[in-house]
């Protein structure tokens, strides 16, 4: 068994699990898991707008995604991509909403803009990694408390008029398009699924084509061998986190420029750094599987919302299907132990 055979089959193992487990918790509580699952799998394809809603959603996972698999390949554990994202959201509509300028011009703007915004709250912890080796979980972590409450601040105070959200970004800095719009039945989906699929590509080309993409993986396989070797472990420490934190801001700025096209005050985190952490867990780490990671993810958050009126099953099940992947993908070394024994009694 390769390998690659293996890195493939433990987590369509652990999905497939995590979906049993889900069928019997149906069962359990009075459900009719057949029912359930159908109606999950018509909310994700059955009609246009859902495949159209499916697509939106995938979009900021698979950055948020590639935002924690990039920081953990060069061995670093940005658990801080929600508050990047939230605060890349924020710096995208600001540019939004600021001015009006050609869209040639405004939207790479308000991109760039939220890359920039992400990239400064992954530099933070990636500095105070490097020079003070404060651990990058905890400062990741209370970054995103810093991140909540400080845009909520600025929308508040600063972009609006003691408002709960600011006003519609222009047209020019908007990534809806007409065309999804029409052949989705009117679906927020929009032109964001192309740049989250190009960065994906900038991931994988980086770390595995270039020799900085090397240097990156070696300071995160062994520090002291990576500086034994002539390279500046705290400076490849610090571009990591900053790299890391532009895709998350990037993953905000399609929900403020594509999916919302304002910026709200929070009640609480938006939950897409968050789910980004399982995205790249049940990916390798790596940017195809991301992307597969996510389409599964998203197609599972949008096809929950159809359970109750289809199947009755509350939405929340989903939920718990979700967790149970993450579980058994957490509980990788099982299953590779139990495929190996199958193997060798099958001999």
């Amino acid at each position: 068994m390769t390998s690659l055979f293996k890195s493939m089959l433990i987590p369509v193992v652990s999905v497939l699990l995590g979906l049993i487990c889900g069928a019997l918790i149906m069962l359990v509580s009075g459900y009719d898991p057949i029912a359930g699952y159908n109606a999950l799998l018509f909310g994700i394809i059955g009609e246009s707008y859902y495949i159209g809603e499916s697509i939106r959603q995938v979009t900021p996972y698979i950055l948020s995604g590639l935002a924690v698999a990039f920081a953990f390949r060069t061995g670093l554990f940005n658990i801080g991509v929600e508050g990047q994202v939230i605060v890349g959201w924020l710096a995208a509509v600001w540019v939004g909403v600021a001015v009006e300028l050609p869209k040639i011009i405004h939207l790479p703007l308000a991109i760039i803009a939220a890359a920039l915004a992400g990239a400064l709250w992954g530099f933070i912890p990636g500095l105070l990694k490097a020079r003070f080796k404060v651990h990058e979980v905890i400062v990741t972590i209370m970054m995103n408390y810093i991140a909540l409450h400080v845009t909520n601040a600025l929308i508040l105070n600063v972009l609006s008029d003691n408002s709960e959200k600011t006003d519609k970004i222009f047209e020019s800095a908007s990534l809806r398009s007409g065309f999804f719009e029409a052949i989705t039945d009117y679906s927020r989906m929009h032109n964001g699924i192309f740049i989250a699929l190009i960065t994906a590509f900038i991931m994988w080309f980086l770390l595995e084509k270039t020799s900085k993409g090397f240097e990156l993986r070696a300071v995160g396989f062994n520090q002291d061998a990576a500086s034994y070797a002539g390279m500046n472990v705290n400076r490849n420490i610090i571009l990591s986190m900053v790299i890391s934190g532009a895709f998350a801001g990037i993953a905000g700025a399609m929900e403020g420029l594509g999916t919302f096209e304002y910026a709200s005050l929070k009640g609480g985190f938006t939950g897409i750094g968050f789910d980004g952490i399982a995205v790249a867990l049940l990916g390798g780490n790596t940017a195809i599987g991301v992307i597969f990671a996510a389409i599964l993810f998203g197609g599972l958050k949008v096809g929950a919302l159809n359970m109750p009126s289809e199947a009755g099953v509350p939405n929340e099940l989903v939920e718990i299907v979700i967790a149970l992947i993450i579980f058994f993908i957490a509980s990788g070394y099982i299953i590779r132990w139990t495929l190996m024994r199958f193997k060798k009694e099958g001999k």
